[in-house]
């Protein structure tokens, strides 16, 4: 190839590589101006489904790890499955942990309301009652991720809850900084609101069996844990010997679970 020929070539795979990261910014920016119907907090990642197994997408999001999704988050809304190939949308809360799943361009249902807790949530309760702005009362269940959010919220504190298309709580916050100072006087500041899911990482010992899960962490302890019914069928999944990081919740229940499928 001649030098001419060689500096034609630089010139364009320089002016591909600068149309590309042109187009991948305007992705970006497209998608947080798409979705008004998200939380302080919350972002929307764009990946491509790589592979599907053991009931989990492995979604490349241009990370050095991919995201392994469930794939039961997509069916308990009817949505066709995903498939290897599809692009999908991500949303993921100020923690890092799933909120929704959506194929590029597919038409989500997300619904924001402002309003506060009309009562307590009671322990172990999968249920909370909100009074809207206008005085309304709605009942809502809780997904696992969102419960232990919405379970530090008093009552009387303004805040603002993320619905999904079940008509489900996904993810809560304060509404306001006037909201932040309420809380205080009402003696459980909690802002910015934490869940309290602690990681517990290792191998696993005794697979599910009657709603429970043995696991030895990395520093060689033996745990036992409760599991939410939401997260049984994946965690059935689980063999004996096999690698898993268990999300558990205030309750010292597993409300989550990652870890890379079978091949």
């Amino acid at each position: 190839m001649t030098r001419n020929g060689l500096w034609r070539l630089m010139v364009l795979s320089v002016w591909w590589l600068a149309a590309a990261s042109i187009s991948i910014a305007g992705a970006a920016s497209e998608l947080e101006q798409t979705h008004p119907e998200l939380l302080s907090g919350d972002r929307v990642l764009l990946g491509t489904v790589e592979d599907i197994r053991s009931g989990q997408a492995r979604i490349n999001i241009g990370e050095e790890e991919p995201r392994y999704l469930p794939m039961n988050v997509r069916k308990a809304k009817g949505l066709p499955e995903l498939k290897i190939g599809d692009l999908v949308e991500i949303t993921i809360n100020d923690q890092n942990l799933l909120v929704d799943v959506h194929k590029a361009g597919e038409v989500s249902h997300h619904r924001v309301v402002r309003g506060q807790l009309a009562e307590p949530l009671p322990t172990g309760s999968d249920q909370a009652v909100i009074r809207t702005t206008d005085g309304k009362e709605e009942s809502h269940l809780i997904r696992p991720v969102a419960k232990s959010k919405v379970a530090s919220i008093p009552v009387g504190a303004d805040v603002i809850f993320l619905i999904d298309e079940l008509d489900k709580i996904v993810d809560v916050t304060m509404g306001s900084v006037e909201s932040v100072h309420r809380a205080a006087e009402l003696g459980q500041q909690k802002s910015p609101l934490k869940g309290n899911l602690d990681q517990v990482s290792g191998v696993i010992l005794k697979p599910l069996k009657d709603n429970t899960i043995v696991i030895r962490s990395k520093d060689g302890q033996e745990h036992s844990y409760q599991v939410r019914p939401l997260i049984q069928p994946r965690l059935a999944t689980l063999s004996k010997g096999d690698d898993a990081v268990l999300l558990v919740d205030e309750e010292n229940k597993v409300a989550d679970v990652a870890f890379e499928p079978k091949k």
